[in-house]
């Protein structure tokens, strides 16, 4: 068995998922090794991400384990027998694993959801947007990196499946650079609206007593509910959140984030009222 040097998000949540199981069943390692008749090393591997684990060895664990959901379990194989090698693997070494982490996430999506509250998501930015706010980081990338983050971020927002981002005013008020880079954003999230699978609401400054438009977040909608992925940017990198509890907190406050924005004609008239007044 080769061990992996480092797994990715992907690999981690379905070893993650592989323990939950087990651990909702009442057994420790020892015991489910014993029912595979395998080492309990290979086991801990596998809850580890360290390894990959089989189809039929997948869906005799989710035997022993008492799990009866066949779509939970087809959606699992599908993780665990999926070699896709994306376009973000070229990046590998050269970017933070995070920076893949989410991108492998996003390619594997059913639809993305955005709550933005400084600057505009990443998957609605221009170029020169973009190459402002990575400029602006601490400490200071260098001239190569900022490049290649760019590179990175033009290649996901090719993306085609369901996307909803809720975009605080200051958001779009905010100038990460000079006022041609701001009103040239604000065009492009003008056309972006446009497009059938992506959806942006604003949220008004004058919006009275809404202290829910504090937390910038991205939503990942995975196969099934309970394979959803949370993205929070942290300080060094970004964490992503995947239980059940955590999941339910994240999809009622975006319900609510979303209730109280503009509809989507009403937030395009905004936005153009912005950018006029650039």
């Amino acid at each position: 068995m080769v061990k992996r040097r480092e797994p990715t998000a992907r690999q981690m949540r379905l070893a993650t998922e592989l323990r939950r199981l087990r651990e909702a069943a009442g057994l420790n390692s020892r015991q489910a090794a014993a029912l595979l008749g395998v080492a309990p090393a290979q086991i801990t591997h596998i809850e580890s991400a360290l390894a990959g684990v089989s189809e039929q060895r997948l869906r005799r664990l989710a035997s022993h384990y008492a799990c009866t959901d066949e779509e939970f379990i087809d959606a699992l194989v599908a993780m665990a027998t999926d070699r896709t090698h994306g376009w973000w693997e070229e990046y590998r070494g050269f970017l933070p694993t995070s920076f893949l982490d989410l991108s492998e996430l996003e390619h594997h999506a059913r639809f993305l959801r955005h709550v933005a509250i400084l600057y505009v998501p990443g998957l609605l930015q221009t170029e020169d947007y973009s190459r402002a706010v990575f400029s602006s980081r601490l400490p200071e990338l260098t001239d190569e990196e900022v490049e290649l983050r760019i590179q990175h971020r033009k290649a996901r927002q090719g993306f085609t499946i369901p996307y909803e981002a809720v975009i605080h005013e200051a958001a779009l008020r905010i100038r990460v650079s000079d006022r041609a880079t701001s009103r040239a954003q604000l065009a492009r999230l003008l056309e972006l609206s446009e497009a059938d699978h992506i959806t942006v609401r604003v949220i008004p400054l004058d919006l009275d007593g809404f202290a829910r438009a504090s937390s910038t977040m991205t939503y990942v909608g995975g196969p099934l509910p309970k394979l959803d992925t949370v993205v929070r940017d942290a300080l060094h990198g970004s964490a992503f959140i995947d239980s059940e509890a955590q999941l339910n907190t994240y999809r009622t406050s975006f319900h609510k984030v979303e209730t109280a924005s503009l509809d989507p004609g009403q937030s395009r008239d905004f936005i153009h009222s912005l950018a006029k007044e650039l």
